[in-house]
């Protein structure tokens, strides 16, 4: 049998065209345009889901014309776009739909000429606003200021949103002067990534897994993901923040929330949102040794390439988590008991971001202790090779009695869709999505409120208490205190895997 299996269609992908829009990207020159907004743009170009009419404006303080800003384009597509050389034609065509405005976020520089670029056009209108978050409510104001916050208007927001509860609510109420909640869009990228959005295709599209989707067959759910890179040049600001407030915060506690909320009563916005705001709101308090936290130690024999963390943010005093793990549990009547364990981390053994599912074992074995003990497991790869593994228990090949084997029902989607699956990147699709006016896959200001209510005490505690982070060698899996706190539970991380 190929990888096209026998019953999995080979997937031709059908784009649909979005509506003419105009779309400005302040902090059009930065890191995270260059990598990751104007490559993914011109890839839904080349698919066809752009219309001729479309605009890109880049918006920065950088001095150039357009001519300028259309050559730095043409480079960061050819430096992140796609390991295969663009198309001259393509390239050509989509550099004639961008353009440049020089602005000043804090001032009234480029503004007037901004203005004049969107006067009138009867497109949507989207701002990114590709910025550091202290800039979020002068762009706002400045917007309305000069006649571009219309309530047709829809603005991109950036994480982090906000580093405590306090500053997330001031966040939000800056906005809402100037945009409605249906017009503001806090993009997370994880939530754009396919696997994740299967999360609940799988849930609430198989009867197969949602009556076994609770605590009477649900042990208990791990949420991981490792990274190999270090902090490498965003010392400065990691140090400020840590894994709590980096990754735990919004990436893995939408991860969270997708894999415990309640099925919604249809699949649109407001209704996933409003699962996803319950979920958060039942979590109970973690307690002071369900939380482990660690620091990297250098590379062994590397240690000029691969610095300790401490080296790398320059203090070498620093209490900041580079690797963090704890446990929680839902306080409502689907969880009620299953514990979530929560893991992530840099300099770990591998890039693997994974949920698993441990189903409990069967009440009663019939085959006997020499059977040996068994479990169902259900892991979700979210990066890299996306796909989804059911583990089931079948009999050893072979005569010699009943033994019992685990093994894998494996559907990698680049393996099981074919080679004409579409791949799209996660801010490919939710840029898209902005266009479109759906906001299922991005953030409610209640929900990143509610999100930090839980974090808060957490971090309050550890401070309080004078923790600091434990060492772990860099290439492994975290400390060994996030091991003895499975241990105490009779349980153990997953291997983190490639």
């Amino acid at each position: 049998m190929t990888k096209h299996q026998e019953g999995i269609p080979h997937m031709v992908s059908r784009v649909i065209q979005v509506d003419p829009f105009d779309l400005v990207i302040f902090g059009g020159t930065g890191d995270l345009a260059r990598r990751k907004i104007l490559p993914g743009l011109f890839r839904r170009f080349c698919a066809g889901q752009m219309p001729a009419s479309a605009r890109i404006i880049g918006a920065a303080r950088t001095d150039l014309d357009d001519a300028g800003y259309r050559k730095m384009v043409a480079e960061a597509i050819a430096e992140f776009g796609s390991e295969h050389t663009p198309p001259e034609a393509k390239l050509k065509a989509f550099l004639g739909q961008v353009s440049y405005v020089a602005i000043d976020a804090r001032g009234d520089t480029g503004w007037a000429a901004l203005q004049e670029i969107m006067k009138g056009t009867g497109k949507v209108e989207a701002y990114y606003f590709s910025v550091s978050p202290a800039l979020f409510g002068d762009l706002a104001e400045r917007l309305q200021r000069w006649g571009m916050a219309d309530q047709d208007a829809r603005i991109v927001v950036e994480k982090p949103f906000g580093r405590d509860l306090e500053t997330a609510r001031t966040l939000n109420a800056t906005l809402a002067k100037y945009f409605s909640e249906s017009q503001v869009y806090r993009i997370d990228h994880y939530l754009g990534k396919e696997t994740v959005q299967n999360l609940m295709a799988v849930r609430f599209g198989n009867m197969l897994f949602e009556p076994l989707w609770n605590a009477q067959y649900v042990d208990h759910i791990q949420i991981t993901v490792a990274e190999t890179v270090g902090v490498g040049g965003r010392g400065e600001y990691y140090d400020k923040s840590g894994a709590m407030r980096d990754m735990v915060q919004n990436h893995l506690m939408q991860l969270l929330c997708l894999i415990a909320m309640e099925p919604p009563a249809r699949f649109d916005p407001d209704a996933v949102r409003d699962e996803k705001l319950k979920v958060i709101r039942a979590l109970d308090p973690v307690l002071p040794h369900h939380v482990v936290r660690g620091q990297y130690e250098a590379e062994k024999g590397n240690a000029g390439a691969h610095p300790s963390y401490r080296e790398a943010v320059g203090d070498p005093r620093s209490k900041t988590e580079s690797f963090i793990a704890l446990k929680t549990q839902i306080s409502n009547w689907r969880w009620s008991g299953t514990p979530f364990y929560l893991r992530t981390g840099k300099r770990m053994s591998a890039r693997s971001s994974e949920i698993t599912v441990v189903f409990k074992e069967t009440p009663h074995s019939i085959f006997g202790a020499e059977a040996g003990q068994h479990r169902n497991v259900l892991s979700i790869r979210l990066q890299p090779n996306e796909g989804i593994t059911l583990g089931v228990t079948i009999k050893e090949p072979g005569p010699g009695g009943m033994r019992l084997i685990d093994v894998p029902l494996d559907m990698t989607f680049s393996e099981a869709l074919g080679e004409g699956a579409e791949h799209v990147d996660a801010y490919e699709r939710l840029i898209m999505d902005v266009i479109r006016g759906n906001q299922t896959l991005f953030m409610r200001g209640d929900e990143v409120e509610a999100a930090w209510a839980w974090t808060d005490p957490i971090i309050h505690g550890w401070e309080a208490r004078g923790d600091v982070p434990k060492p772990y060698e860099s290439g492994s899996d975290g400390t060994t205190d996030s091991q003895e706190m499975m241990r105490r539970d009779g349980r153990n991380w997953r291997e983190v895997s490639p």
